[in-house]
């Protein structure tokens, strides 16, 4: 199974947290990050990703229903 992740350019200010945590999933350009690929695997260190983004720009979708950043 996958999820979607997304993230917003506009609120990404390049910490790399997500690039550092999950550098498979996620790189840092030259101005913001990006997942690498849309679809990012129901993993744990995703949501981690999400969670650590002082921006908190990541947002991680199961469908319909945003799975991470979480509370």
């Amino acid at each position: 199974m996958t999820w979607k992740a997304e993230i917003d350019p506009g609120r990404c200010m390049a910490s790399g947290m997500c690039a550092g945590i999950a550098p498979d999933l996620f790189v840092l350009d030259e101005e913001h990050a990006r997942p690498r690929h849309e679809e990012v695997p129901e993993e744990e260190r995703v949501l981690d990703a999400a969670d650590s983004c002082p921006a908190l720009a990541i947002t991680i979708r199961d469908g319909a229903t945003t799975v991470g950043p979480r509370p």
